[in-house]
């Protein structure tokens, strides 16, 4: 497919633009590959879905850590060649300043020529993998900028443990086998897309891992992402197989709420977000317990009260109450969060948050790491992980051991769904009857092709 479109229309280019000076890392050829790879996983994701592009020539590094296929500032021009040809539709973006919501990347889409071209080709997404030597450890700076940067022993040492947790994931069927398709529909509800229907696609190739830090300073963040498993919702996610398997969810309760607890001196005891109800007027009890949860996690996050609260807000749909609720409701709800956990008085309000992901992310990197040497897939969502429900109690073990090992204490853990393991035996062939779910056509489809291609590359 490449060789057709390159010979008939690009090939010529290719004569008249060469320029002088050093030879490119990357061909044009070989760039536009890559663009045409990435239109065809989005068309077999959704036809009408749009990827991002970049066409500021400047962003095009060919030396940068972040370009493992060296592609180069042709790549914009062959954008533009493939949108003048009618075989991609191109939406070339704005920009209004730094952060402001009307901003939007150029986008592009397989037109309808070249989605002929795709429903003739003789490959399918399983056969489209990544970059052996493909990045996995970013390091960003306050605008989310990718930053170069020297590596050291650590950052060596943590991206080879994420290139064999990466590796165990592409040796690992995971699915949604009660969903046909190989996406899921979802809402945005919240920010300047509030309202638009987006596709999660769960094909096996959506699972790279990558590990981020921010403001440019490896003691921030350095969270696991990527994954699809973290796109989707928590009720979704009780349906995810590993494998063919029914999996189990495990979180770390009230994870940073603990661990500021434990660094001033004390234990919590018991749930911290269950008040007694009536601080928030209207509001049941359980319902209280949910907005508390997240006006505490905003406000560890927060570098005053007033962003705190307007942050909250923020964070809700157009028709939550939670839209309504005053600074001195919250006010007052936090007061009585404090009276009940007095320990956390100086920690709100003092941008913890992303200090907080540093930490949960040591925990997590502990985790994942045993589970490799342990051959175990488990699914990190930043402060719970997923794992084939026969193999609940090990991830617990490794949980419990990870968190003492970064804060001196085992963290509570907890988790909707039994293991299969926890089970007693006895009642074991119910408790999988109860798991079973229906597999549609579809997910047996992706399994034999995903398979077929181990199978291929082994």
């Amino acid at each position: 497919m490449v060789a057709e479109v390159w010979g008939e229309w690009f090939v010529d280019d290719e004569r008249e633009g060469k320029r002088p000076g050093p030879k490119p890392k990357g061909r044009p050829r070989d760039m536009l590959k890559v663009v045409l790879l990435d239109l065809y996983v989005a068309w077999t994701t959704d036809p009408e879905l749009s990827i991002g592009i970049d066409l500021n020539l400047r962003k095009w590094v060919t030396g940068s850590r972040y370009n493992a296929l060296h592609l180069s500032r042709a790549t914009p021009r062959i954008i533009h060649r493939l949108a003048e040809l009618g075989l991609i539709d191109l939406s070339t973006g704005s920009y209004s300043g730094p952060g402001a919501r009307t901003n939007r990347s150029a986008r592009i889409r397989a037109a309808e020529p070249l989605r002929q071209k795709f429903r003739e080709a003789r490959f399918g997404p399983m056969d489209i993998g990544h970059a052996a030597d493909r990045e996995c450890i970013i390091l960003r700076d306050d605008q989310g900028q990718n930053l170069e940067y020297e590596d050291t022993e650590v950052t060596q040492r943590m991206r080879r443990d994420l290139r064999a947790y990466n590796d165990l994931l592409s040796r690992t069927f995971i699915d949604l086998p009660s969903i046909e398709e190989p996406y899921i529909e979802r809402e945005i509800n919240v920010g300047a897309r509030a309202g638009d229907r987006i596709r999660v696609s769960f094909f096996p190739g959506a699972k790279f891992v990558r590990r981020v830090f921010s403001r440019g300073d490896w003691n921030c963040n350095g969270r696991f992402y990527g994954g699809w498993w973290q796109q989707i919702g928590s009720e979704l996610r009780k349906h995810i197989h590993i494998n063919g398997v029914p999996t189990v969810e495990v979180d770390f309760k009230a994870l940073h709420v603990n661990i500021l607890s434990l660094e001033n001196g004390a234990e919590l005891d018991g749930d911290p977000y269950d008040l007694t109800d009536g601080f928030l007027e209207g509001v049941d009890r359980k319902d209280q317990r949910g907005y508390l949860k997240s006006l505490v996690l905003t406000a560890i996050n927060a570098a005053n009260d007033r962003a705190a609260y307007q942050a909250f807000r923020d964070g809700y749909p157009a028709k939550d109450r939670a839209k309504g609720f005053r600074n001195t409701d919250l006010e007052r709800l936090l007061n009585a969060f404090i009276e009940r956990t007095p320990q956390l008085r100086g920690t709100l309000f003092n941008d913890q948050g992303i200090r907080l992901m540093n930490v949960d992310s040591r925990i997590a990197e502990g985790v994942l790491k045993a589970a490799v040497e342990q051959n175990l897939p488990v699914l990190c969502v930043h402060d719970s992980f997923i794992v084939d429900y026969r193999q609940v109690k090990p991830l617990k073990a490794l949980m419990a051991r990870e968190s003492e090992r970064v804060v001196g204490h085992p963290l509570p853990i907890a988790n909707d769904w039994m293991g299969w393991d926890e089970v007693p035996e006895e009642r074991r062939e119910d408790y999988a009857e109860m798991r079973r779910l229906e597999t549609k056509r579809g997910s047996l489809e992706r399994r034999a092709l995903f398979e077929a291609a181990v199978v291929r590359d082994s």
